[in-house]
C-alpha cells in the first residue's frame, strides 16, 4: 500500500480507502461488510469513510460493530463521518452549530469510537452562515471529538470563505474536501480547487469509477443484472449517467487501450485518479470481497500509465477542463 499526506497536514492516509455509501447497512450483509473491512485493513488500507446520511445511520452502526469486533489499535486506522442529512425535522439537517455538534455525538455512538479522525460537512448549507459552521467545528476540535475537519462537494468560493473566517479568528480551517472525481467528472478537482491546494487542502475522492461505467461492464449497453445498485430506490439517476454524452463509446475505446497497455479498464480508471498529485486517497466501494480484492490491484497499474498512455487517454476522453483566466 502507498501512503500519502492529507494535503499539507501531517496525517498519512492510504492511497486507496474503503467507503460505505451504498453498501453497509443497505446493499450487503453485515458479514460481507466485515470481510471487506478486514481484507482492506490487512492490505494496508487505514481509512474507512462513512456519514450520518448513509442508510440513515445504519451504515455507521454496522461499521461500529465491525471496529469493535476487530479490536484494531485505534492509532492504526482512520474513520470519518459527515454531517448534513440527519433527519427530516428542521434541526436534524444542515450545518447549524446545533446539528454539527449533535450529529458528531451521534456518530461517535454509532461508530463506537471516542473521536472521529475526519469530519466532513457533507454539502454546503446556504441557510447557515459559514462562520457558525467554522466555529462549531473548532469547538469539536478543542473537545478532542474530531481531529481534522473538511467539506464535501463545496464550491471553491465557499471553502475559501471558511479559510478566511478561520484565519481572521485564529481557528483551524478545513483540511480536506471530498469531491466526486473520475475520468468524466474533472473540473472541480483539476481547475476549481487549484488555489486551495496551496492552502494545504487534500482531497478524498469518491466515485472514481463513475458509478461503475468505468469498469467496462456496461460496454454492451445493457445494465440489467449487472449490479444490484440499480434496484436501490432513488438511484435512477445512475442509469441516466451511464448512457449520457457518448460515455459508453469512450469507455469502449478506453477498454481497448487498457488491454493494449496490459491492464483492466477498472485498474486503469483507478490508477488514473491516483496519478493526480492532489488526490490524497481514492475511496473504493465494494459489494463483494472479490471486487475489493481486484480493485486493490489497481496500484500495480500506476507504472503502466506512461506519458504516452496518459496522452492517449486524454485524446479518447476529449474533456480536459481548461482554466479560465480573468
Amino acid at each position: 500500500m502507498e501512503y500519502r499526506r492529507l494535503g499539507k497536514s501531517g496525517l498519512q492516509v492510504s492511497a486507496l480507502s474503503l467507503g460505505s455509501w451504498l453498501t453497509f447497512g443497505k446493499q450487503i450483509e453485515d458479514g460481507t461488510a466485515e470481510a471487506c473491512m478486514k481484507l482492506a485493513y490487512d492490505q494496508g488500507i487505514n481509512f474507512f469513510d462513512n456519514a450520518e446520511g448513509y442508510a440513515a445511520g445504519q451504515s455507521e452502526i454496522v461499521m461500529g460493530k465491525i471496529l469493535a469486533n476487530m479490536g484494531w489499535a485505534r492509532d492504526t486506522y482512520l474513520v470519518s463521518s459527515k454531517v448534513f442529512w440527519g433527519g427530516d425535522k428542521p434541526n436534524q439537517k444542515g450545518l447549524s452549530r446545533k446539528h454539527v455538534i449533535e450529529a458528531c455525538e451521534a456518530a461517535l455512538r454509532r461508530l463506537q469510537v471516542d473521536y472521529l479522525d475526519l469530519y466532513f460537512c457533507h454539502r454546503p448549507d446556504y441557510n447557515t452562515p459559514v462562520e457558525e459552521t467554522v466555529f462549531a467545528m473548532n469547538t469539536l476540535l478543542q473537545q478532542g471529538k474530531i481531529l481534522y475537519w473538511g467539506t464535501s462537494e463545496w464550491p471553491a468560493d465557499r471553502i475559501m470563505e471558511a479559510h478566511l473566517v478561520a484565519r481572521e479568528n485564529n481557528l483551524v480551517p478545513p483540511t480536506m474536501e471530498q469531491p466526486q472525481y473520475n475520468m468524466f467528472t474533472r473540473r472541480w478537482v483539476e481547475v476549481n480547487y487549484q488555489s486551495l491546494y496551496d492552502r494545504g487542502m487534500g482531497t478524498t475522492i469518491w466515485s472514481p469509477l463513475a458509478s461503475g461505467i468505468l469498469t467496462g461492464k456496461y460496454n454492451d449497453g445493457q445494465i440489467e443484472g449487472k449490479g444490484s445498485r440499480f434496484d436501490i430506490a432513488g438511484l435512477d439517476w445512475l442509469k441516466e449517467a451511464i448512457f449520457k454524452d457518448g460515455r459508453l463509446d469512450k469507455v469502449r475505446a478506453l477498454t481497448a487501450l487498457a488491454e493494449e497497455a496490459g491492464m483492466t479498464m477498472t485498474h486503469m480508471a483507478l490508477a488514473w485518479c491516483l496519478k493526480n498529485p492532489h488526490v490524497s486517497t481514492v475511496i473504493l466501494g465494494a459489494s463483494r470481497v472479490s471486487q475489493l480484492e481486484d480493485n486493490l490491484k489497481s496500484l500495480e497499474a500506476l507504472p503502466k500509465l506512461t506519458p504516452d498512455v496518459m496522452a492517449q487517454i486524454e485524446t479518447i476522453l476529449d474533456n480536459k477542463p481548461e482554466r479560465v483566466e480573468f
